[in-house]
């Protein structure tokens, strides 16, 4: 039977990735001088982290952390500007976790998210969502409000242009991936990428949209073109652990 690892578009996450990814920001979160500092973050870091239930599972913890991290200045300036933040009910310890779920709601268009079956609940994430519903129309009115004030048409105006260039760079590089030999080895892993419709090619130079290429160096890596990542990921290869995102 064809396992697959979790699908999840725009309709929420589980609690658990919730929870992880407030626990990576609360790591990689931007320390402001005090002067600056508008917005208080706890310390979360003596809870363990959620295990994660597939590799696509750590995946979504890790960029909603990174996005929570990438946009922390406008989150915290939705928060602010819709009397969101600060909440005495709210300790400290949850501002992460609040800013976390606060991205993921305004990447939904503040819709409500979708009820997963069988989810572990956790109970810090469910009174971080009801007290974001409470405010949903104020916090969308302050996203809006700062868009004008800056007219900017998505909220990727308010990246930094310099990290913004970093991630087209990054975006247009090959995606590399271990093969997982004590699962599978490189000839099995080839003749299951080349019944999904894979191409074998001699090297990068030679990509074209399905194709990949063994590295020249390392004979246990594949390397594939940044298009298919996201196809990559949905593969039962990836769900069995078998090949492994670098």
């Amino acid at each position: 039977k064809k396992r697959t690892v979790t699908q999840i578009e725009k309709n929420g996450y589980p609690d658990s990735i919730y929870l992880n990814a407030a626990k990576i920001f609360q790591g990689i979160h931007i320390e402001k001088s005090k002067e600056r500092m508008r917005v208080q973050y706890g310390n979360i870091s003596e809870s363990p982290m959620m295990a994660f239930k597939d590799e696509h599972s750590r995946r979504l913890s890790y960029e909603l952390a990174f996005n929570g991290l990438k946009y922390q200045d406008l989150l915290e300036e939705i928060l602010l500007d819709s009397g969101t933040y600060p909440c005495y009910a709210i300790p400290d310890e949850l501002t992460s976790l609040l800013v976390v779920m606060l991205y993921d709601l305004q990447d939904r268009k503040f819709q409500k998210r979708k009820i997963f079956d069988e989810e572990e609940v956790v109970t810090d994430v469910q009174e971080i969502e009801h007290y974001l519903y409470r405010y949903m129309i104020k916090l969308a009115a302050a996203l809006a409000r700062l868009r004008i004030k800056h007219d900017a048409l998505s909220i990727e105006y308010f990246v930094p242009e310099t990290l913004r260039k970093q991630e087209q760079k990054a975006s247009a590089l090959p995606v590399y991936v271990w093969i997982n030999t004590f699962k599978i080895s490189l000839e099995d892993a080839m003749r299951d990428l080349e019944m999904k419709g894979l191409t074998n090619v001699k090297s990068v130079s030679d990509f074209d949209h399905y194709t990949y290429a063994v590295d020249h160096h390392c004979h246990d890596v594949l390397v594939f073109p940044s298009s298919l990542k996201e196809q990559l990921l949905n593969l039962d290869l990836f769900a069995d652990c078998k090949l492994m995102l670098q």
